[in-house]
């Protein structure tokens, strides 16, 4: 099967991008997985699929998978990508557009200066939305062993389309990214895994943010992760 696609990327978050609609067809966790490789593949983040609406009020379905082959619920850089290439490639005359994502629907704008916007409507707190495994709190705590050490970690949990802890840190440089967010994302009180983020807040304006995220690892960057990050 030839398939054709568009690399894309959003602040270094790169993607695979394949038009659907044009170009019917239907990807296997295993085919995805071989995809996303680096070294074999074509290698992504994320790969975006653009399909036709199933509901009369939304423009456009929008999928996303991770690199293991996992269907997750929205990356917001993937999104602005998304509404890019729809615009572009002629599948729409709207600058302004709905589109549904398995958590429901967002809006993307495409500006006058080219630059894309993303409605992802309020952030949610709740411990049910992740969803995670806990009573109401401000922050949790957890402790995870990591390579035979006992690691205690504070963390927030937000839901911005996509589920987020957040771990405020003194130097991302040195934070075990790799070790504690497999760890934090894997832990049973996530049944559904989470995104980790590591914050290092710089000054009230300006903050410096690493994401490790379900299924794909550390990623250059992370717009629903930034997201999360500023509601702290």
């Amino acid at each position: 099967m030839q398939l054709p696609f568009t690399k894309m990327h959003g602040l270094g978050n790169d993607f695979m991008v394949i038009d659907l609609i044009s170009h019917p067809a239907e990807l296997s966790s295993a085919q995805i997985r071989r995809l996303a490789d680096r070294h074999c593949g074509i290698g992504f983040d994320q790969l975006l699929l653009i399909e036709a609406p199933t509901k009369p009020d939304v423009d456009f379905n929008y999928r996303i998978f991770n690199g293991d082959g996992n269907e997750v619920e929205h990356c917001g850089n993937g999104a602005r990508c998304f509404a890019r290439y729809v615009l572009d490639a002629g599948l729409t005359s709207h600058r302004r557009m709905r589109v549904q994502t398995m958590r429901g629907v967002i809006v993307l704008s495409v500006e006058d200066d080219g630059f894309v916007t993303v409605d992802m409507g309020q952030p949610d707190f709740a411990p049910a939305s992740l969803p995670l495994l806990a009573a109401q709190a401000p922050s949790y705590q957890r402790t995870l062993e990591v390579n035979g050490v006992r690691h205690e970690v504070q963390f927030f949990a937000v839901s911005v389309g996509n589920p987020h802890a957040v771990l405020v840190v003194e130097d991302v440089e040195r934070a075990a990214v790799r070790e504690i967010g497999a760890a934090l994302g894997a832990h049973p009180d996530f049944p559904r895994g989470v995104n980790v983020g590591f914050m290092q807040i710089i000054d009230r304006g300006h903050i410096r943010l690493r994401v490790f995220e379900r299924g794909a690892g550390e990623t250059q960057a992370c717009g629903t992760g930034a997201c999360a990050a500023v509601v702290w």
